[in-house]
């Protein structure tokens, strides 16, 4: 994702100021870095919140796509960003597909409120080497169903059983106890799949988002990037396409 950020960046006419990794952290704190106006954040849940917080206290703008860290973080995340004191543009998935997905999920969730008889299911695919499951798109796909429909109150995850590390999980409770189950599988180097599928005794309705590769992701995260840089506090993807309107 880096390098693929990077050539997208440079190609839209942009500056490489800095390049942390690993082995590189002293960096933050580095003339280099501090002349950055954003960072863009793509790491591991482990250490996406600590990477903000130094990059925040340098007084650089944060782009950041890592998932499994933000639940635990949100409401301080918001109180950072309070007034623009801070910016934190963090999106779950940046790809602009991926919004509009989002979008007919949202109105289709809408529909189905109406119709009991069909329940919700969805099934992520990503890569083996994601960490975390179920994917923070599955997760925010998931609200947008508890929000609109009355008889999904929360969701219920569960790592297929042929990923090793799914030894011990069980599978997720049914849509009848007001539970969206989410299945997440982990195969070869799929850069991610999202499928919600509405089933009845009658018939199903299946929508489905795959990614081909993971420069859409990128691109979103430059575009991202780009209005972040003229805006302050805690971003999203609505305000990056609200912005487009204007």
């Amino acid at each position: 994702m880096g390098h693929m950020i990077e050539e997208i960046a440079i190609s839209r006419g942009h500056e490489i100021a800095c390049r942390i990794d690993v082995d590189n952290q002293a960096d933050f704190d580095s003339p280099a870095f501090r002349s950055a106006d954003v960072a863009i954040e793509f790491t591991a849940p482990a250490v996406a919140y600590s990477n903000i917080r130094r990059a925040f206290d340098a007084g650089v703008k944060v782009v950041s796509g890592s998932t499994g860290w933000y639940a635990d973080h949100a409401a301080e995340m918001q109180n950072l960003c309070a007034d623009g004191a801070h910016t934190l543009f963090w999106s779950s998935n940046f790809s602009v597909g991926v919004y509009l997905f989002g979008l007919v999920n949202r109105y289709l969730a809408r529909l189905m409120n109406r119709f009991p008889d069909y329940s919700p299911a969805m099934t992520e695919v990503h890569h083996v080497h994601k960490l975390d499951h179920p994917s923070g798109t599955a997760i925010t796909l998931a609200q947008q169903l508890i929000d609109e429909v009355g008889r999904i109150n929360g969701y219920a995850a569960f790592l297929q059983p042929d990923s090793p590390e799914a030894a011990g999980e069980h599978a997720p409770k049914s849509a009848e106890q007001g539970l969206l189950p989410i299945t997440s599988v982990r195969r070869g180097e799929v850069p991610g799949i999202h499928s919600i599928t509405w089933d009845s005794a009658a018939d199903a309705i299946t929508i489905t988002h795959d990614a081909h590769s993971r420069r859409g992701f990128a691109l979103g995260a430059v575009l991202a990037a780009e209005y972040a840089a003229t805006h302050t506090g805690l971003l999203t993807m609505d305000d990056l396409f609200r912005g487009a309107e204007e």
